[in-house]
């Protein structure tokens, strides 16, 4: 079948093309075709240039950004823009006001230092001001210090020349009293330098209490410190017996390596050179250069020796106890009441007590005591120490845990040791055992038994009263002179009593100075008596006393 020419399809492929892809020479017909509108199929080379057209038209549209294209397009190109103008507002707009909250501290920060600089500069212009009103009153103050100097020199000319010998008198005094303070002060130096370190202890107001030896004297004597001369070691040192004055004494050497060694010496020196006292070791010298004391002979050794029988001496009797008893807190008494301060001896124990060839009990070795003021003495009796001194056992329990020092101290101390007069037995734990037995009804097996004919009952009085001074807490301890001295001193009358018929032509008051030597003469000849201490265990075979005791310090 053949078509009509107009019925054929046409490839676009081949058909030249001009200028916007309509076809050349046929754009006129084509453009006047209108077959197509009668029939239901639509053109073909108008869909080829509507199609044409439209891309066109798009390729417009998007390269100029124009309303050129359909409706659609161009509606949803409007809400895009829009939206996109809203968002790109409302990023302005947060930008804006962060910047205005910025701005806004700025401000107020450069408020705040402008407000600051104007407080500085009224300060600052304040004080110029006040600077100015005291540069102007010491301008004037100069001033009128001036004149008045000025009218001074004035007067003092005037002076002069009317009182020129005056004037020479007055320098003439002037350097005469020069050249004494001169001479004063070398010769003071050089005592200083003769003296070295013990000028405290050599000053002429202490060395006119005692007398004053020299190392070549206490060397000779003591046989240049030879081991047999010794007879005894003190907390300081040993102590040596010799003569010296043709008198029996005992010298004690202080070690150079003693702790507070030096410092206790001239204490020592101190205290005892101005104290006399009958139940005080009395002071008799000293070689203050290499520190050596010098100190009567006791010939009854100490305390502590005689208690526990060293050497197998005899016991002491209850007579003797009592009275050392009252003889040491008659002492110690003495050293709470020296004026104008008190002393505590801090270190009072059976070693530290003395007995002399009549057993009159001493206290001895007060390098420990300290200066207590005399307003905590009287009202709280205590004071504060640096560190705790003392030996154990005997030092009293408060002052060990706190450091607080007072008379009552020594109290304590005093309590064990009446302990130990009764029962001769070491002092740890010596208390608690004796409260035990007074209570347990077994109190007459705790006193010594090497003393046969003890009063029980004037012992146990003894006892408790130990006990009371021995108590734990400083406050519950009974006053010494109030309480303890009448005590002690009513048991020393019953036991001078008691010694009475030991004695030929005894008298109703014996004189405190009897001896036990004496006493021990009367065991010899009374065979009565004798036969009494050899029922003491411990009691020596031997009938006599020894001739001479080592007295130790």
């Amino acid at each position: 079948m053949l078509l009509d020419e107009h019925d054929l399809l046409k490839s676009p492929f081949s058909r030249p093309k001009g200028f916007n892809g309509k076809l050349i020479g046929d754009l006129s017909e084509s453009e006047s075709d209108i077959s197509f509108i009668s029939s239901d199929r639509p053109s073909t080379d108008r869909m080829i240039l509507d199609g044409m057209d439209s891309g066109r038209t798009s390729r417009l549209s998007t390269s100029s950004e124009s309303s050129n294209g359909s409706m659609p397009s161009v509606a949803k190109w409007s809400a895009f823009s829009s939206f996109t103008d809203f968002s790109s507002s409302s990023l302005e707009n947060d930008d804006v006001e962060a910047e205005m909250r910025r701005l806004k501290l700025e401000l107020q920060r450069t408020m705040e230092m402008y407000s600051t600089a104007c407080k500085e500069a009224l300060t600052a212009k304040e004080k110029a001001v006040e600077l100015q009103r005291w540069r102007m009153e010491e301008e004037q103050r100069l001033e009128e210090a001036r004149f008045s100097e000025e009218a001074k020199k004035k007067t003092s000319q005037q002076e002069q020349g009317n009182s020129k010998p005056t004037i020479e008198n007055n320098e003439a005094a002037q350097r005469i009293e020069e050249i004494e303070s001169q001479k004063r002060m070398k010769s003071e130096m050089k005592a200083i330098e003769e003296s070295g370190e013990d000028q405290d202890t050599s000053s002429p107001l202490i060395s006119l209490r005692y007398r004053r030896y020299t190392i070549d004297e206490i060397e000779e004597a003591t046989e240049y410190f030879n081991e047999s001369r010794k007879i005894g070691e003190g907390g300081y040192g040993p102590v040596f017996k010799c003569r010296l004055d043709h008198t029996l004494v005992a010298v004690k050497v202080l070690r150079p390596d003693a702790a507070q060694g030096r410092s206790q010496f001239h204490l020592e020196v101190e205290v005892l050179s101005c104290m006399r006292h009958p139940n005080m070791v009395l002071l008799l010298g000293a070689c203050p250069e290499y520190g050596c004391l010098v100190y009567e002979y006791m010939a009854n050794g100490s305390l502590e020796d005689r208690l526990f029988r060293k050497g197998n001496t005899r016991p002491l009797s209850w007579q003797l106890r009592f009275r050392i008893a009252a003889e040491i807190a008659i002492g110690l008494h003495f050293l709470h009441q020296t004026k104008p301060e008190p002393l505590v001896h801090r270190d009072l124990k059976p070693g530290n007590i003395l007995l002399d060839n009549n057993f009159v009990s001493k206290i001895s070795d007060v390098g420990l005591a300290r200066l207590v003021p005399p307003s905590v003495a009287e009202h709280v009796t205590q004071y504060r120490m640096t560190s705790t001194a003392g030996t154990f056992c005997y030092i009293d329990p408060e002052y060990q845990q706190t450091g607080m020092l007072g008379v009552k101290s020594d109290i304590y101390s005093f309590g064990i040791v009446l302990l130990q007069l009764l029962t001769a037995k070491p002092a740890m734990g010596l208390s608690h055992l004796v409260a035990r037995s007074i209570e347990r009804g077994t109190f007459k097996e705790m006193l010594d038994p090497c003393v046969p004919d003890w009063p029980v009952e004037e012992a146990m009085n003894f006892a408790n009263l130990a006990i009371q001074c021995a108590e734990l807490r400083r406050k519950d301890r009974p006053d010494l002179g109030k309480v303890v001295l009448p005590e002690l001193d009513r048991l020393r009358g019953l036991a001078d009593e008691n010694m009475n018929h030991f004695f030929v032509g005894g008298s109703a008051s014996p004189s405190p100075s009897h001896s036990h030597a004496s006493l021990a003469q009367e065991v010899k000849s009374d065979p009565q008596i004798q036969s009494e201490y050899s029922n003491c265990k411990h009691c020596s075979s031997s009938a006599s006393l020894p001739e001479d005791f080592s007295g130790t310090f």
